[in-house]
């Protein structure tokens, strides 16, 4: 690794004391000609060319029915500006000639245009009408995304985090909509798409995905487009599909700090004229960053291996056939909490053990390079696999499309959630346990190692009819929606959850649960124990039909720059869910004759959940989801635009609501909710107006981005969980908030080669209303818990230089996201899991294309995420008996080098 640097800064260094050749003068004077033809294009009516420098942050998306041999800008100006070539041609070659690199560097001073599809679609950016962030391949690597989980650093206003009991299950919250649990009952707020599929759960989304051609997050509600569970907005991934003109592979190998090694390839095979197959692989090591002292696996170790097979076939000119499969196959450890804050508050029944446990935990207000488990820790896995067909018929002035899916996760997550001491004593885990209790409860024999699994399969159908008519003025889209699927929950046979001994202190009450003929048994001085065990199983079958419209019209008003559009969904879900879930809770002592006895704790003692047979529960619901835009092109390079748009998410059943119904009494706080699982909750919704500005300036030098809104949530779904339990939750619709907030994004071209930009988002969200079961607004309760009030990236590109051989370049940003308010349980653990902005330094050094075989190239690039190592913490949690505060932090340092050659 130090040799690689020193190479680079070497060669960095070499760079400096190049002197300019002929070469390079004749670069400089294409560049100027690429300006005075863009100059010639800005003053024409319509839009100019919009062929554009390579070196923009966001990396463009060629159209499907672009070439990669199409004219670049200069070529285009040609015909327009034969002076520049007289002036051009004469300069005499005072240098050897320099063979081209394989990647010629595009040349002028102007952004590259960004092609998206948000609105179902391929649109330039800057005239799509909403708040979005596009990431191409080029700027995935600049800023070090891989995944879904490294979005929520490089997307102000979004915030995403590992759910505490599974590192792959990611909680998503944009402009603070987002969802506080994750269970297969309860729908994500914020819509995950893969290549127009709807994602239903985000179990199993932090994974490495294969050959990614961009990414895309739309803000705010997206209701009619998108459909249910897009209130916060939706999240859009697009892989790059096969191309039969020509065979071309692409190879990167990445090695870095803690044994971090990634290997993906891809291969581009034409197998004939109409007809092309793409393979694409990715292999990934690489350790935590938090040893294990204890028995088993080291916490954040990590494996995966991702495999991507398409197919294009084009049987005529207007018919595209495309079929893809992945698969992808991940074996990650969790991470422990580490304690950060002693438990000074109440614990419910854990003040029972509450010292036991202190005594045997490990606490720090800084990251710690080491926690000890004390059962052996155990491995997750998670596999995610699904077939796409997508067929598009183009006829004359319209387009029908067919999306067809099938996907399939099961994901085995394995939690332990003890002090990190490593005591056997004190534990919070599923492994193998061995005591009176554990045999009583699991006929004879100690309860065995269980790895709960999460496990779904899912179907959808869409079918999209799209146009233009009247000379274009008048666009349209509309579709029909089907979606079904299967899943549940099975953390079977009954298993260990927590056990402890109890607080000397405490002892009496607890004997004092005992019958009195035990009690006269017991050995002297004995310290009893409490231990409790679970088994459940959960199911779930949904159903969700829509039909949408949305139509777009520009009258031939003001020169044709105004823009209508208005949209509308129709939806209808269905819900079932069934549930089996038993607890049990024992006393452990032992007797004078050293035996070991174990008594069931009365639940009536604890307030504990019911038991659960077999306990179902329906829903089903209707939505109608409209929205509305208004756009005008101020100039050709500006328009602004105003929206109204709507979404709901889904209602559904809380797992982890210990009573089945409104009939079955208190829970373990000794509060009467008057619901239970069966009543579920409904769903939630929200309401937003957008006012936009999208600009381009000195001849597309400079772009500035801007977007103000103001949203409305109603119905919001409240989660909040029940003081003195570990998981024990409640959920229904008791809310109303509102947000706003500012959105700004720029990019600058100063000088040749060299590009600034930043991203900035302000949140002002608030709950304004929560009406607990007396009919009180609690609101200050319930914040909204991942919603920072300022969040940003700024960002500088560099090409240090352009060699005959290739380029040198420097990319740099800096990462920040705000203070996160975090759950609030009561106003005297208000606090206790808020988050503390926190910003990061990135950067990358590249030499890029260096000629490597007549049709190859080959970039390096050393980098390094989290530079000045700021200790941070992705998410907390208060309700561990061991402590008020315990974190899972954000990963330190870390240094790498890649290597990526591409044939061409």
């Amino acid at each position: 690794m130090k040799l690689a640097q020193h190479a680079l800064f070497v060669a960095l260094a070499a760079v400096v004391h190049t002197p300019v050749s002929a070469q390079d003068d004749l670069d400089f004077l294409w560049q100027d000609s690429d300006a005075t033809a863009a100059q010639g294009d800005a003053t024409q009516g319509g839009k100019p060319n919009e062929s554009v420098q390579s070196q923009d942050d966001s990396a463009p998306v060629q159209a499907a029915a672009e070439s990669s041999s199409a004219p670049d800008a200069g070529d285009a100006a040609m015909p327009d500006a034969p002076e520049v070539y007289a002036a051009v041609i004469p300069v005499p070659q005072a240098e050897p000639e320099v063979a081209e690199p394989v990647h010629k560097p595009e040349r002028g001073r102007q952004l590259e245009e960004i092609i998206v599809t948000a609105q179902k679609k391929a649109s330039s950016l800057q005239d799509t009408p909403i708040s979005i962030e596009a990431f191409g391949s080029e700027k995935m690597e600049l800023r070090g995304i891989g995944g879904l989980e490294d979005l929520g650093s490089n997307v102000p206003s979004m915030v995403v985090e590992p759910h505490p009991l599974s590192n792959t299950t990611l909680r998503i919250t944009i402009r603070g909509v987002g969802i506080t649990d994750s269970q297969v009952t309860q729908d994500p707020a914020v819509g995950i798409y893969i290549d127009g599929v709807y994602l239903a759960r985000s179990v199993g989304l932090a994974l490495d995905l294969a050959d990614i051609e961009r990414m895309e997050v739309l803000r705010g509600p997206q209701g009619v487009l998108y459909g249910r569970n897009s209130t916060g907005g939706a999240v859009n991934i697009i892989t790059k599909r096969p191309d039969p003109s020509a065979f071309s592979m692409n190879h990167k190998i990445t090695i870095g700090e803690r044994n971090l090694w990634v290997g993906k390839s891809s291969f581009n095979v034409p197998l004939s004229d109409e007809l092309a197959v793409k393979f694409a692989f990715l292999a990934r090591t690489s350790d935590g960053f938090v040893d294990n002292t204890g028995e088993g696996e080291d916490f954040g170790d990590r494996k995966a291996l991702g495999l991507r097979f398409d197919t294009r076939w084009l049987p005529t000119d207007s018919l595209t056939v495309d079929y893809g499969y992945d698969y992808t196959d991940l074996e990650y450890v969790n991470y422990m909490f580490q304690g950060v804050l002693l438990p000074e508050t109440n614990h419910g029944l854990a003040e029972y053990f509450k010292p036991y446990a202190v005594a045997n935990s490990v606490y720090s207000r800084h990251r710690l390079d080491a926690l000890a488990s004390g059962a052996p820790m155990e491995a997750s896995t998670a596999k995610v696999s699904g077939h796409t067909l997508t067929l598009a018929q183009q006829f004359d002035g319209f387009e029908l499309k067919y999306i067809g899916a099938y996907r399939k996760l099961e994901d085995s997550q394995y939690p332990d959630l003890s002090g990190g001491g490593g005591d056997t004593g004190y534990r919070i885990d599923l492994n193998v346990y061995d005591s009176a209790a554990a045999r009583m409860v699991n006929n004879g024999e100690p309860t065995p190692l269980v790895i709960p699994t999460t496990f779904q399969s899912q179907w959808s159908h869409e079918l999209q009819l799209s146009g233009s008519l009247w000379d274009d003025r008048l666009s349209y889209i509309a579709g029909l929606y089907y979606f079904t699927e299967e899943g549940g929950e099975d953390g079977g046979p009954i298993h260990h959850i927590q056990s402890a001994t109890i607080d000397p202190q405490q002892a009496d009450v607890v004997l004092g649960l005992l019958p009195a003929e035990l009690r006269g048994q017991l050995q002297d001085n004995v310290l009893p124990r409490l231990s409790a065990y679970w088994d459940y199983l959960y199911g779930i079958e949904n159903e969700a039909y829509a039909a949408y419209s949305q139509l777009s019209f520009r009258p031939q008003l003001f020169d044709r720059r105004l823009n209508f559009t208005i949209g509308l969904r129709a939806s209808h879900d269905k819900r079932y869910a069934i549930k089996d879930f038993i607890q049990r809770q024992y006393v452990e002592v032992r007797l004078a004759d050293a035996s070991l006895a174990a008594v069931p704790v009365p639940s009536a003692a604890v307030g504990g959940p019911d038991d659960f047979v077999g306990v179902e529960a329906h829903s089903e619901y209707d939505d109608f989801s409209p929205s509305a835009n208004i756009q005008f092109d101020i100039t050709d390079m500006a328009t602004t635009y105003l929206s109204y748009s709507t979404a709901y998410k889904s209602g559904g059943f809380n797992l982890r609501d210990p009573q089945i119904s409104g009939d079955s009494g208190a829970a373990s706080d000794g509060t009467n909710y008057g619901f239970g699982f069966v009543e579920g909750f409904k769903p939630e919704r929200v309401k937003s107006w957008e006012l936009g500005l999208k600009s381009e300036w000195l001849q597309r030098a400079l772009r500035l981005n801007a977007a103000a809104f103001y949203s409305d949530y109603s119905d919001m779904q409240t989660n909040f969980m029940i003081s003195g339990t570990i998981s024990d939750t409640k959920a229904r619709n008791a809310g109303k908030a509102r947000m706003t907030g500012l959105e700004l994004e720029g990019a600058f071209i100063p000088a040749e080669n060299l590009m600034l930009g930043f991203q900035y988002a302000y949140l002002d969200a608030e709950v304004l209303e929560v009406i607990d079961i007396n009919g009180n607004n609690v609101a200050n309760l319930y914040p909204f818990i991942a919603a920072p009030p300022h969040s940003g990236v700024l960002f500088a590109d560099w090409t240090v230089a352009r060699l005959g051989w290739g380029d040198l370049r420097a990319y740099a940003s800096w990462n920040y996201i705000g203070d996160r308010t975090g759950f609030v349980i009561t106003e005297a653990r208000r606090g206790l899991t808020a988050i503390d902005g926190y910003g990061m330094l990135n950067a990358r050094l590249m030499a890029n294309g260096i000629r490597f075989g007549n049709k190859g190239s080959l970039d390096v690039a050393l980098w390094g995420k989290n530079l000045l190592d700021k200790e941070y913490e992705l998410t907390a949690i208060d309700n561990l008996p061991q402590a008020d505060r315990a974190v899972i932090w954000g990963d330190p340092r870390t240094i790498g080098i890649d290597l990526i050659y591409r044939y061409e």
